[in-house]
């Protein structure tokens, strides 16, 4: 198959987009980096979009750099999985970067954002795009390199020890990325993927490529924030500017869930039964701790962290289930949390931008709602019943998927803990509606100057209006999960697309 630009353009579009926005200046009154930026974000998801079509419609889309055939060469590779998270990373980002034109955080107005928000696109569609392992790594790292320091500029005096505190953690995570990759390499003597796959499918399962598999499950897994690897998760989120906390909790930690599915499915399918048990019991503790953790808390933010927590422990108990269905209901999922979290996030920016100091805390929240536009209260309304899985929006679909998954397979795990969780969401979200936008603060109650103009809610309202057609139009993007099931269960398609010319 010959070389799709489509395929490269994802990834380097930002990359460039970064680049340019470099060139030009940015403060609070000239725009000029965040329209750049903006364009790009726009230019990249059309390309996503023409991406998974011509995927779909013709299958997966190769572009080999250099010319170099692989496993020599660097290739990229766009199948059903990585198209569909590229469309979903893409877009979420691009709206992240719509909120950032009018969000008031001084930090947005550095020269540096823009573009290290750009590179943390760059790096996360590459990780997403690559089919060379350490390649993985490389954009990996440039994703989590800047994410650290976008927090580490943030206005929130606590943001260098919050990025001290990931950097450390992800370092961790980056060890054993490296290390599983050298014992690959050693084991293989290649870290293209679709080659290792081959030579792993013939039956060859050294001790050495064993142990690779294990450091690469708990390198994807920190990268997740999954419990109990999760503790950096919200100290992280919490201090983060509002664009950049919206793709950490939605799109960024999907990464590490790709890296997983792709583990499981294409280069340790006979050992998948070992690494599913872990990630269902992971998965269930991650559900309930997460949740009760998020009743727990008094901050905004801090909540929607705890949040994910639970929410990445469904993709996991789905992954681990293993079925045709619960991957289906991983997918499903994984695609839906993205488009929900992003929004709740930047409702809650929104809120916060209209206090001086700005402050998602509840005890200088709580009460703001009348001071506010009604139309970000319905807005959160409507994403908490999303988040919580209730009819007609997209989180229905998911819980419905996973629950499905369950009753198919004679399970009512999965039917009773999409329940449990679905009850424990309201409450948590029904509890902030209803301190935050209905009831009246006392007047002892208020510390802090409450601003005329905050942050835009345009973007929220948007990925909500998106929620609410998938939730509404669920067909294709459930067809389109199951065909990339379909996909995933048959490594010979990846393997037999990359062309392993030199192998």
């Amino acid at each position: 198959m010959g070389n799709n630009p489509l395929v490269i353009a994802i990834v380097f579009v930002p990359f460039f987009t970064g680049i340019i926005a470099l060139l030009f200046s940015q403060t609070e009154k000239d725009k000029t980096q965040r329209y750049i930026s903006l364009a790009g974000g726009i230019i990249t998801t059309a390309i996503s979009v023409m991406l998974l079509l011509q995927v779909l419609e013709t299958g997966p889309q190769t572009y080999q750099l250099g010319g170099v055939e692989p496993p020599f060469g660097i290739i990229f590779v766009a199948d059903n999985l990585s198209a569909l998270f590229g469309l979903m990373a893409s877009t979420v980002l691009m709206m992240g970067i719509l909120y950032s034109v009018s969000c008031h955080d001084k930090c947005i107005s550095y020269p540096a954002f823009m573009p290290l928000f750009m590179f943390m696109e760059t790096g996360l569609n590459g990780s997403l795009m690559t089919g060379d392992l350490f390649t993985f790594f490389v954009f990996m790292e440039l994703m989590v390199l800047s994410s650290v320091s976008l927090v580490a500029i943030s206005d929130d005096r606590y943001g260098p020890e919050a990025a001290l505190k990931y950097i450390l953690i992800s370092g961790m995570g980056s060890l054993f990325l490296l290390f599983g990759i050298a014992a690959m390499y050693a084991t293989f003597g290649t870290l293209n993927l679709a080659d290792m796959g081959q030579q792993l499918a013939s039956g060859e399962r050294p001790l050495l490529a064993q142990s690779a598999g294990i450091m690469l499950t708990a390198a994807f897994l920190l990268k997740s924030a999954v419990f109990p690897f999760h503790f950096w998760q919200p100290d992280f989120h919490t201090t983060a500017p509002t664009p950049l906390s919206a793709m950490l909790s939605s799109v960024v930690v999907k990464v590490g869930i790709y890296g997983i599915i792709r583990l499981v499915t294409l280069l340790f399918a006979e050992e998948a039964q070992q690494i599913q048990q872990l990630l269902v019991i992971l998965g269930i503790i991650g559900i309930f701790f997460g949740s009760f953790s998020a009743l727990r808390t008094y901050n905004g933010k801090r909540m929607l962290a705890y949040s994910t927590i639970g929410q990445v422990g469904f993709i996991l108990l789905c992954i681990g289930w293993g079925t045709p269905l619960a991957l289906t209901a991983a997918i499903i999922y994984a695609f839906n949390h993205a488009f929900i979290k992003s929004s709740l996030l930047m409702l809650m920016g929104a809120v916060a931008s209209r206090l001086k100091p700005k402050s998602a805390e509840f005890s200088y929240i709580n009460g703001l709602g009348g001071k506010l536009p009604w139309m970000i209260g319905a807005l959160w309304f409507v994403g908490g019943m999303s988040l919580a899985g209730v009819p007609p929006m997209n989180g229905f679909i998911s819980k419905f998927a996973v629950a499905r998954s369950g009753v198919a397979d004679s399970q009512w795990l999965p039917v009773i803990l999409a329940v449990a969780s679905g009850v424990l969401t309201l409450t948590y979200m029904f509890r902030t509606w209803q301190n935050v936008f209905q009831a009246k603060a006392e007047p002892e109650e208020v510390r802090v100057k409450v601003k005329a103009v905050g942050d835009s809610y345009l973007a929220p309202a948007l990925l909500l209006a998106i929620c609410l057609f998938l939730g509404l139009y669920a067909r294709p993007l459930v067809d389109v999960a199951s065909a990339t099931v379909a996909q995933l269960r048959d490594p010979s398609i990846y393997i037999s697309v990359v062309g392993l010319f030199g192998g």
